[in-house]
């Protein structure tokens, strides 16, 4: 997580914005194959963080005067920032001079994190955490998810993880009969006995696009199964395909049918958060993020034992499982593998075994490195969402995931008029589609 302020969640989860063309300067001045072996001794955990994030910072500190403090005695923690914007800017200049911290938040893209492991500059992480016996202590859904990201490779480390699914007002699904819809269709049937009721069924950010994008990533992944936006990708097929073209037709319904409310083409993620906790919108998909949120009481009017959490429905005869949950690793954080020593390695075991926990204590953080059991839940939607963390097998990516920096930003600056109805759904995947194109 980068800040604590929702603003900041938001710009994490939606910025993609490393250049094709920096990526290529870097395969220019970064030979060589993946993977590499320790070369060089660190005299300190350097780790290059973001200027905007504080939660890593604070844990690792944390750490280095508790449970790691041999580690920490050993090879002192040492924390230098910079701006997000800047942070591709100076993993490219520092992988240049071959001179990368041993520890680096990964870069706004994920494509450049892999230009950076196929150039030899990142660990292999799955090898050095084998090796030290500490594997097991990350999550099998955020290592898949990882692994999404990066070509298949466990480049970086879950210092956060992220499922999304739609939250929902418990008592507004109580008070007006309705039970945790299942699949698609009874999503929609539940939607409109709220809107009979003059209850706004959902809250989304047009002004985002990702909020309304995300859905119609979701409809995908349950109508054509987890590798629907791989194929596309890959050039097995296009968003311009029917079966892709429906996935934004259901989403444009639910505009067109007033579900989201009136002027979802302008309103913004901090006013979206505040219609679902304020009570006046039924649900709200989002990411496990928005948990900080509902643990605070200056935000949560509704309270978060009225708050449940549920998947994106099933779709009727598709290929998806409705437990394959979207999530992300927010910022990620990698390694160097010319400095990954036995210090190093103490550091990462140690991390390995204690972050999850010291993170969600001190932070109300989720991680994707498991938990000590006796570490409670704040309330009872944060426990429900552990638990579909703990038993997530296979997780799936969110829509502009594997898309070009200019795709994405086409995407989310059209998903407004998709939702709005100023924009066709054939229209929308068009757009989008030749944005891929000219990548």
């Amino acid at each position: 997580m980068i800040t604590h302020s929702s603003r900041a969640r938001r710009t994490r989860i939606i910025g993609l914005t490393a250049s094709a063309a920096a990526v290529t300067v870097l395969a220019t001045a970064c030979g060589g194959t993946g993977g590499g072996s320790a070369t060089a001794a660190a005299k300190d955990f350097s780790y290059l963080s973001v200027t905007e994030n504080t939660t890593v910072k604070t844990a690792l500190t944390t750490l280095s005067k508790g449970a790691c403090k041999a580690a920490n005695d050993a090879q002192p923690l040492k924390v230098e920032t910079v701006p997000q914007t800047s942070l591709d800017q100076k993993l490219q200049l520092l992988a240049g001079q071959n001179a990368l911290p041993v520890q680096f938040a990964a870069g706004n893209a994920p494509a450049l994190t892999s230009q950076l492991y196929k150039a030899g500059k990142v660990a292999d992480l799955e090898k050095q955490l084998t090796d030290l016996g500490v594997l097991d202590q990350l999550e099998p859904g955020a290592v898949s998810t990882i692994k999404a990201l990066y070509g298949g490779k466990l480049a970086a480390l879950p210092y956060e993880y992220n499922v999304e699914g739609i939250f929902y007002n418990k008592k507004i699904f109580t008070e007006n009969g309705l039970s945790v819809p299942q699949t698609w269709d009874a999503l929609g049937d539940a939607a409109a006995k709220l809107q009979a009721k003059g209850i706004q069924p959902f809250s989304a950010s047009g002004q985002q696009g990702w909020p309304i994008t995300r859905l119609v990533s979701g409809y995908l992944y349950r109508s054509l199964g987890p590798d629907a936006l791989k194929d596309v990708a890959d050039g097995k097929a296009k968003l311009t395909d029917p079966q892709y073209v429906k996935a934004a037709q259901e989403i444009a319904d639910l505009g067109k049918k007033g579900y989201f409310g009136k002027g979802v083409g302008s309103i913004d993620y901090d006013t979206a958060m505040n219609q679902f906790l304020s009570g006046k919108a039924a649900m709200f998909y989002m990411g496990s993020w928005a948990l900080a949120n509902i643990a605070d009481p200056k935000q949560d009017q509704v309270g978060a034992d009225n708050i449940g959490f549920m998947p994106f429905p099933a779709v009727t005869g598709g290929k998806g499982s409705i437990d394959q949950y979207p999530s992300n690793v927010g910022l990620a954080i990698t390694l160097g593998s010319k400095t990954f020593d036995k210090k190093t390695g103490d550091w990462v075991s140690c991390i390995a075994k204690n972050y999850g926990s010291t993170v969600l204590k001190d932070q109300g953080v989720i991680s994707g490195f498991k938990l000590d059991t006796d570490v409670p839940a704040p309330n009872e939607v944060s426990s429900q969402v552990r638990d579909t963390i703990s038993s997530s097998q296979q997780n799936v990516l969110w829509f502009e995931a594997l898309f070009s920096t200019k795709a994405t930003t086409v995407s989310q600056t059209n998903a407004a008029g998709l939702a709005t109805g100023s924009l066709s759904p054939d229209k929308f995947m068009q757009t989008v589609q030749d944005a891929l194109n000219s990548q």
